[in-house]
This record gives C-alpha cells, sequence and structure tokens, in this order.
C-alpha cells in the first residue's frame, strides 16, 4: 500500500513558502506522492468551497518537483475538458520527465456550470468530452508525430516530444462515481479514484468497475480512493464516508479499503469548507496522527 497527501494550494494563507512545506512535510512524514486540485476560472461558486488564491496544479507540481525530491506528484483531479488535450499532454508528459517518471495524472468532468460557461466549454458535453480527450492525450504520449480525428478536437502530424518518462505512458487515475465514470475508468483508467465514498456504494461499484474494464477487454483498474479525512464523532451508519469517525473507525477504514484491493490512498485533510478549515498547523497534526496512530510504521 502506497499512502500520499492532499495539498491545499487554495485559500487564504497559501504562499509559494506553504506550499513547499505542505509537500516536504508530506514526505518527511513518510507519505509517499502528493496531489494537487483544479481550478482555472475561480468563480462564485468555487470561490465558495477553494477560495482564492488559487495555484495552477501542472505549474505547482512542476515547480514541487525541483523543490522536494523523492515525492510522486499527481492531479486530483484534472478537469479534462478546461484543455486542449495536446496542452494537457504535453503538460503531464513534461513534469514526468521533470521528475523522474513519478507524476499521476487524475482525470475527471469537474462539477461547476459557472467555471464552464467561462471558459466557453459546454457543460453539457462534459462527459464526452473527457472521453474524446483522453484518447486523444493517450494517443499524442504513445505517437510521435500524433495524429487525431474526433468530434471535439482534430491534429495531424503534431509533434509530441519528450514523451512521458513512465513507460508506457503517465498513469491515468479517473475520478467519479457515477455510471458514466466508472465506464470511463474502466475503458481509460490506470485506476479508478473516487472520492468520500461509503463501504456499501464500493461493495456495489468495484463490481462495475470489474464488468466495465472486461467489456473493454482491458485489466481491471486499480483502484485508489481520495479519503476525506474528519476526526469526530460519527455514527458509524451506511451512509458514513470512509475517513469520518474516530481513530479506530479510521484505522478500520483503511483496513476495509486495503481488503476491497486499494494500492493507492490519498487523505484528504480540508473539511469541505473554508470556515471549518483550521489552518497548516492542524493538518499537519491530522497528517502525524494518521501516521502514528494509524497505519503501521512499516506501511510507511
Amino acid at each position: 500500500m502506497r499512502y500520499g497527501v492532499n495539498l491545499l494550494n487554495f485559500g487564504s494563507g497559501t504562499t509559494p513558502e506553504s506550499l513547499v512545506r505542505q509537500a516536504t512535510d508530506a514526505r518527511d512524514l513518510g507519505f509517499t506522492f502528493a496531489m494537487i486540485s483544479d481550478h482555472i476560472a475561480v468563480t462564485p461558486d468555487v470561490h465558495a468551497v477553494y477560495p482564492a488564491p488559487f495555484y495552477d496544479q501542472f505549474v505547482l507540481a512542476a515547480h514541487l518537483a525541483g523543490r522536494v525530491p523523492g515525492l510522486t506528484l499527481g492531479t486530483t483531479i484534472t478537469v479534462i475538458p478546461y484543455r486542449h488535450p495536446l496542452q494537457t499532454a504535453r503538460l503531464a508528459a513534461n513534469i514526468d520527465q521533470l521528475n523522474e517518471g513519478r507524476f499521476i495524472l487524475g482525470a475527471g468532468v469537474g462539477w461547476s456550470a459557472a467555471e464552464y460557461e467561462v471558459l466557453g466549454v459546454p457543460f453539457a458535453e462534459r462527459g464526452a468530452i473527457t472521453d474524446e480527450y483522453l484518447t486523444a492525450i493517450r494517443a499524442a504520449w504513445t505517437q510521435d508525430p500524433c495524429s487525431f480525428e474526433g468530434r471535439y478536437v482534430s491534429f495531424e502530424d503534431v509533434r509530441t516530444a519528450p514523451a512521458p518518462a513512465t513507460a508506457p505512458h503517465v498513469p491515468v487515475w479517473v475520478g467519479g462515481d457515477s455510471p458514466a465514470a466508472l465506464r470511463r475508468a474502466g475503458r481509460l483508467g490506470e485506476a479508478w479514484h473516487p472520492f468520500r465514498a461509503t463501504r456499501a456504494a464500493l461493495e456495489r461499484q468495484l463490481p462495475r468497475l470489474a464488468e466495465e474494464a472486461e467489456r473493454a477487454g482491458r485489466a481491471v483498474p486499480e483502484f485508489a480512493p481520495r479519503v476525506q479525512i474528519v476526526v469526530a464523532d460519527v455514527p458509524d451508519t451506511e451512509d458514513r464516508p470512509l475517513g469520518h469517525g474516530s481513530v479506530d473507525q479510521i484505522r478500520a477504514d483503511v483496513a476495509t479499503l486495503a481488503e476491497l484491493g486499494a494500492r493507492h490512498i490519498l487523505f484528504d485533510t480540508y473539511p469541505g469548507d473554508p470556515a471549518l478549515w483550521q489552518g497548516p498547523d492542524e493538518d499537519r497534526r491530522i497528517l502525524e496522527l494518521l501516521r502514528d496512530k494509524v497505519l503501521a510504521p512499516a506501511e510507511l
């Protein structure tokens, strides 16, 4: 099992120095990977949850690759329709090269209709665009020169070097828990990357993921969940998100995820509301608690 940390690249007090400190803390505490969120246009609905300043995930990953060696970096998630697939492919491949083959592209459709509108991308078509763009991104990673023809994007004879350092290409972790997201993960992902899952939901969804992969003639993607950590008194009901509860509950949740086949777990200390966030010192305390009370020392 590999454990990672979701870096908070937004909000009051976020600076280049604080971002490097977050990544360094994660590495020094024994976590092996760190992932970064995505927004381009911080519209009012986005700002209410993930307030500005908001640091770009790819720029930040490139910065951290040089400042915090030894840490695998990734995105959780890149909203694939926001950028031309050649741009996304090049950014990911470049960072994979700069970070010696340690980059993960988390991929999804996003949620902010207002942000889509500002960027001039049709929100209602986000799923179809994501599927096509992911196919184009894979082509750009593995073909040089590359040509692609689709409904939303077409290009011909484009040079795509440098290829990713990772062979055959950067791993894609597909986010989301809808039926469409499970189909996308089964057909186009190296891993499925759900967020705030419950055990009951996972027991329904993981067999469906396997069915989608089998239908596509592919190996079943890895299961790599993002787990929001909320240490609190939470009733142990069927709708309790894994990671919410006492230390004993969270320790049992990690064991449950391992039993369900997880090989990577990304821990997220952000409570989902800027009014509830208690600052970087509290985030570090939570990571130390995970290290000391939830994860066996041999696992880090």
